[in-house]
């Protein structure tokens, strides 16, 4: 298959009605998952619940109410298609110099490929398995401290992850997310703009959080402490006020988790 009927093909899935109504769905379940591990977070605060405030705690919550396994798929379908969506639509994106052209490609893609993992951690609950998502990060973290070159990728590793989580918060505080919606009138804008900057802020320190982790792990060699989201969530326990920053931080993700679903209504696709 030549560029020019690769481009077409791409171009061809990217307009159709199919995929945009499945990367919508995308959007919503994501914002499930967000508004289940803002509830896990409450929890863990409060003293009233020990499941992981991760994916892995939302999906093990999903997959033991009724009708989970349903939504479970619904998680997997819609993160795949949109994923796929993103991953079209860096392929197909131009405009402006070559270099900022690349890095928004790049961007793009990158977002794709995290929805496709997050896909992916939803298929073994789906299948009546189960994950444990900080289990797996610490065993990641102790691999790469085996050796040099490991402990120095994962150190640049939690390093561009508390700049994905600078980049949340900056995206929310300068409203930046409208760029992906379309709004729509008062009084509904105004609701949507608070849900937008309290959601993107709140996730934003809480990965933040995870990222510094990560680097702690690698500069004490201790893969215990790289725990994931899970981690950083729990970690806040342990500072002064730190059950009422994991409050604030558990309501923001749950407001993420709503403007995700508003998302799936107005999202420019």
């Amino acid at each position: 298959m030549n560029d020019v009927s690769a481009t077409g093909a791409a171009r061809s899935a990217h307009n159709s009605t199919a995929l945009r109504v499945l990367a919508r769905l995308g959007f919503a379940v994501n914002g499930l998952v967000h508004i289940l591990i803002g509830a896990l977070a409450i929890g863990i605060a409060t003293g009233g619940g020990s499941t992981d405030a991760d994916q892995s705690g939302a999906f093990r919550q999903l997959a033991s109410s009724p009708g989970g396994v349903f939504l479970l798929w619904s998680v997997v379908i819609g993160m795949f298609a949109l994923g796929l969506w993103l991953l079209i639509s860096a392929f197909l994106m131009k405009g402006g110099d070559s270099k900022r052209q690349w890095a928004r490609r790049g961007a793009e893609a990158a977002k794709g490929l995290t929805y496709f993992a997050l896909g992916s951690t939803a298929i073994p609950f789906a299948l009546g398995g189960s994950s444990d998502s900080s289990s797996s990060t610490s065993s990641l973290s102790a691999d790469l401290m085996a050796n040099p070159v490991g402990l120095v990728v994962l150190m640049v590793a939690g390093v561009a992850v508390v700049g994905v989580g600078a980049y949340f918060v900056y995206k929310g505080a300068t409203k930046k997310f409208t760029e992906d919606i379309s709004l729509p009138r008062e009084p509904l804008r105004k609701a949507i703009l608070g849900l937008g900057v309290s959601g993107y802020v709140a996730k934003g320190i809480a990965i933040g959080i995870a990222g510094v982790l990560v680097v702690v792990a690698a500069i004490t060699h201790d893969p215990s402490k790289s725990s994931g989201l899970d981690g950083a969530l729990t970690s806040l326990t342990e500072l002064p006020f730190g059950v009422v920053l994991l409050i604030v931080i558990a309501i923001g993700l749950i407001a993420y988790g709503l403007y995700c679903f508003v998302r799936a209504r107005f999202a420019r696709l």
